[in-house]
């Protein structure tokens, strides 16, 4: 069985063997794992002598492993598992066995796992010899001194492997396993505790003169423990003046092929330590005891950390590792500060060591690494977090801000070797723009600290900045600008709230008044004539930001635009394009005070406006490309250029523009537009790629500048927003009318048709009430024979504008168009789905049918539905409603659909009855319509909760059935008794309804409210289901 067991794995791992044999031998191991006894057959294989193949021990030993942990062997065989294997290691790993006799890494690694397995199950009752077992493996047979590297190593992972099973914090455990692991550690405390502390000191004077490896697992080993033993036994001499020597001079211990740098180790071990949880006034005994102040110090100023850090050979691992020691070391201290009562000693000499300990926080905060940087700003958010409590009543506290601030500040400046703008350093950007953001998040919480000392400190470099830019004529580092400008920009956070910088002509705060001096200053120092391109992009940024600064300072605007100009001409494309955006964004907000400049602007644009449509490179590889080559591709570009036509709208929009002006303006830019689209609509239908392209942008051109011009909406009452004039109205027909027709020669096309869609959505705000005569055209060209069920749905949204905007004179528009529209969108709906994609555009394309009926309801426009034109498709109008409203797949549209049918009831069924207690009947507006909701509309209401796969107790069902509830009692407004006698004769009895339900029921209608019914029916149903 062990030859056969052992040939199985040889063959299932080795990559030569046939697949055959391979699945044949992992089977046959999948049943040995299964077999009560096979655990067996792999113990002698992974213990046998001569040893087995490297690969048929670690299968073996996996084998055992599972076995044990699944609880598969009794106590019985967890003690032939002990001893087999306690002579397999006293025979390769005890004393006086050589070097050449150790098993590989992976065999040893098993190993340990497979005692510390043992050791979960045996330690506490039948094994209480366990850590003396293995420390004996690592002495000699003439001496106690653990001198045996095979067994001290193995003693060590033991060691290791124990704490990682039982008290890694990292592992989720289940309660019981926590109690059990709980339980062992008691044990281990009360029981070796002060023995496997004492085999540390032990070893550790050993081996430092012999081998650094052996140190460094000892030190892993003391870092594991030290969470959960006591320090006392810990924290010796012998281990302190190791630690201490290990920081100074590493490089005394040997340090053979494969150990870790011991000076980290030793540093992580004074990390695990401190991180034990102690009391506040024993932690900082700890960190006395510790000398952490005196090893960072040390550390600080040695070579590898002061003389080298300008040069390549910088420890910058050594130096995250001592940051990141300062930042646990810290966090400790405000830790105690925070929870400590204020005339607790404790907190006197938490705050002396505060004091010690913040310069090594701002050293590695200023560091040139981020990664560096990063590891120290958790602890200063928290002291920041801390003086914001505090430093208000405190004058030491608040003496720490202004070096804290002044090293935030300082590291958000570019550093020396930055390359702004360098594709191969766009990573390293990145990182960089993610480090601001943190350090702006501090800069924030100084600013909560003390506001005047924030305002105070920005503003100061600010000034001295763009003076020193002004009196060296420019001659100053692009980096000092650069960080100048950001804080200018982030300033805002603080000068720039919800009441913006004026309130009536006057700065509404300080840090209002001191950003307009500095916006003043940034304008009349003319930094934007600075040739770099990240200060020119900052400038635009700031502009934009702060664009209320300039309304109430117009006599700066000319300066500004003139800048602007400059820089949409550019020829960085990052900056190019980028202030196209911000140009638009711009001229949109100042709209108001640009009547004086249009025309000199939209003149100085002109070379800027023509369109030329490029076809992807089919060889790019679009999935791999850089911000900045997506950047100059021409899809993006001419994305870009798209707020150029809409800042031209704004602007040749704004009152303060002549209406005269304002038809010269957009004739001058919609009249090369139009002759583009009559040179590519030829090609285009010839089915030219890039005359389509063309006509597409050009479409979208023309929506654009609509967009920009008008901000207005029909139905609009609000005095600040007014339809464009009539002339004005009179020249985007033209446009509307050019649209349309590249519309209807390339409907086939969906890119073209989502163009029109979008110019058609921007024209309705400057046309007015002149797009309803095309409407049928925009109908007939949008939805094709070819449109998706998704354009649909897009489409009847604006429909809904179209209605809602014009409801006083679309009626007859609308009662023409409104029959060969629906036969559309019911075939649209009644197409057949395929995928998931296809069912959500389906359920959005009902969605939005319902919506488009609600519209007409709500709008007093129900009798377009019932006209003589449309009463043909009334009945198709509600069967559709009908079947939705018993859709269980999809809750939302049946709760709509029963919305609609609501609204048609209070539409057409004419006055509520009074509940006078004489006859009464229904007046309905639609003649019949009393009979007919109640024979059409409230079966449905039990329709849906009679589906088998309806659940009354899901959330969403609920909410269709309280509409469905809402639906009921407008029919009985409606109709009242006629209605109760038509439930109780033949609705409700025809269901199988006993007399007492039907009488309940009927009692609830009459007289519980809306809230009361809703409430009555819902738990009718769940009642009814069980």
């Amino acid at each position: 069985m062990d030859a056969q067991v052992e040939n199985a794995i040889e063959i299932a791992w080795n990559p030569q063997s046939d697949q055959n044999l391979k699945s044949q031998a992992f089977e046959f191991l999948n049943q040995l794992r299964s077999e009560p006894q096979g655990w067996q057959v792999c113990l002698t294989l992974a213990t046998r002598e001569p040893r087995a193949s490297e690969v048929v021990r670690h299968v073996a030993l996996e084998v055992v492993n599972n076995t044990i942990q699944g609880r598969q062997v009794d106590e019985q065989g967890l003690l032939f598992v002990r001893d087999s294997l306690m002579n397999y290691v006293r025979s390769y790993y005890g004393g006086g066995n050589g070097i050449a006799q150790q098993d590989p890494v992976t065999i040893q690694n098993k190993i340990t796992q497979t005692i510390t397995y043992l050791f979960v199950a045996l330690y506490t009752s039948q094994w209480q010899t366990f850590f003396n077992d293995f420390l004996v493996l690592a002495t000699t047979s003439s001496t106690s001194t653990a001198e045996n590297f095979l067994g001290t190593t193995l003693y060590l992972k033991i060691l290791i492997s124990v704490h990682d099973e039982i008290a890694d914090t990292i592992v989720r455990r289940s309660p019981e396993e926590q109690q059990r692991d709980n339980d062992l550690k008691d044990v281990v405390r009360e029981r070796d505790a002060r023995k496997i502390a004492q085999s540390w000191q032990d070893i550790l004077l050993y081996w430092k003169t012999r081998d650094g490896r052996i140190i460094d697992q000892c030190l892993s080993a003391v870092g594991r423990w030290a969470s959960w033993t006591d320090l006392s036994l810990i924290v010796k001499d012998t281990l302190l003046s190791l630690l201490f020597e290990l920081v100074s001079s590493p490089e005394a211990i040997p340090q053979k092929e494969g150990g870790n740098n011991l000076r980290d180790a030793s540093l992580n071990t004074f990390i695990e330590i401190l991180a034990k949880k102690t009391k506040a006034n024993d932690k900082l005994d700890l960190i006395e005891i510790l000398r952490v102040k005196d090893v960072v110090s040390q550390l600080i100023t040695s070579p590898l950390l002061h003389e080298l850090r300008p040069t390549s050979n910088y420890d910058t691992d050594l130096a995250e590792t001592v940051a990141k020691l300062v930042n646990n070391t810290v966090f400790d201290i405000i830790n105690v500060l925070e929870t400590a009562p204020a005339a607790d000693p404790v907190v006197l000499k938490a705050n002396v060591q505060l004091k010690e300990f913040l310069p090594f926080v701002l050293r590695f905060f200023a560091d040139e690494y981020d990664e560096i940087c990063s590891s120290v700003i958790p602890c200063l958010t928290d002291l920041l977090t801390y003086f914001r409590k505090k430093a208000r009543a405190d004058a030491d506290y608040a003496s720490m801000l202004p070096p804290i601030l002044q090293a935030i500040v300082a590291k958000m400046r570019y550093d020396e070797t930055s390359a702004w703008g360098n594709e191969d350093a766009q990573t390293d950007e990145a990182e960089f723009q993610e480090l601001r953001k943190r350090l702006q998040v501090l800069q924030q919480a100084v600013a909560a600290v003390d506001e005047q000392l924030y305002i105070d400190t920005i503003s100061g470099i600010v000034g001295a900045s763009l003076e020193n830019f002004q009196s060296q004529r420019g001659q100053v580092d692009w980096r000092d600008i650069d960080l100048a400008m950001h804080e200018m920009f982030l300033f805002g956070e603080l000068a720039v709230k919800s009441a913006g910088l004026f309130s009536k002509t006057k700065p509404v705060s300080p840090a209002a008044e001191r950003l307009i001096a500095m916006m003043i200053k940034l304008v009349e120092s003319d930094v934007a004539s600075y040739s770099h391109p990240a200060i020119q992009l900052q400038y635009m940024e700031i502009c934009v930001r702060y664009s209320t600064f300039f309304e109430a300072n117009p006599h700066l605007i000319p300066r500004v635009l003139e800048n602007f100009v400059r820089f949409v001409h550019h020829d960085h494309v990052k900056v190019k394009t980028r202030s196209w955006y911000l140009f638009h964004r711009f001229i949109k907000s100042l709209r108001q005070q640009l009547g004086d400049v249009a025309q000199n602007i939209t003149q100085a644009l002109g070379d800027l406006l023509p369109i030329k449509a490029e076809l992807p490179d089919e060889t790019s590889d679009n999935d791999d490309m850089s911000s900045d080559e997506n950047d100059r591709s021409a899809d993006a570009t001419f994305t870009s250029q798209l707020y150029l036509y809409e800042a031209i709208g704004c602007m040749c929009g704004s009152p303060a523009v002549p209406v005269a002006n304002q038809v010269i303006f957009i004739h001058s830019v919609i009249t090369p537009l139009f002759a583009d689209l009559e040179t590519d609509l030829g090609p285009a239908r010839a089915g030219d790629e890039r005359s389509a392209l063309q006509v597409h942008h050009v479409i979208m051109a023309l929506g654009t500048l609509a967009r920009g011009f008008s901000d207005w909406t029909p139905a609009n009452t609000s005095s600040s927003s007014k339809p464009p004039a009539e002339a004005v109205s009179e020249e985007f027909a033209r446009t509307a009318e050019a649209v349309l027709v590249a519309l209807e020669s390339l409907n086939s096309s969906v890119e073209i048709r989502t163009a029109a869609r979008f110019a058609f959505s921007r024209l309705i705000g400057v046309l007015g009430n002149r797009v309803l005569p095309q409407l049928i055209r925009w109908i007939d060209g949008l939805l094709s024979r070819t449109s998706s069920k998704d354009e649909m749905a897009l489409f009847l949204r604006l429909l809904d504008q179209v209605v809602y905007g014009f409801k006083t004179e679309i009626f007859d528009i609308l009662n023409t168009l409104l029959t060969p529209f629906l036969q559309r969108v019911f075939s649209g709906i009644a197409e057949p789905i395929s995928g998931t994609d296809d069912e959500i555009q389906l359920s959005e394309l009902k969605l939005q049918y319902l919506g488009f009926l609600m519209v007409i309801l709500n709008n007093e426009l129900g009798s377009v539905l019932v006209s003589s034109v449309n009463q043909p498709a009334f009945e198709t109008v509600i069967s559709t409603i009908e079947h939705f409203a018993k859709d269980v797949t999809d809750f939302p549209t049946a709760k709509l659909a029963f919305s609609v049918l609501t609204r048609m009831v209070n539409s057409w069924g004419g006055p509520d009855l009074q509940n006078t207690g004489i006859a009464q009947t229904a007046q309905p507006s639609l003649p019949g319509f009393d009979r007919f909701m109640m024979e059409r509309f409230s079966p449905l209401c039990w329709a849906l909760p009679s589906i088998p796969a309806f659940d009354p107790k899901d959330a969403q069902g609920r909410q269709v059935l309280g509409e469905a509830a809402g639906l009921q009692r407008a029919i009985y407004a409606k109709t009242g008794q006629e209605y109760l006698t038509w439930l109780r004769d033949m609705e409700l009895r025809g269901m199988g309804m006993n007399d007492a339900t039907i009488d309940e029921y009927l009692n609830a209608l009459c007289t519980f409210d809306a809230k009361g019914f809703r409430q009555f029916f819902q738990a009718l149903v769940q009642r009814s289901n069980r």
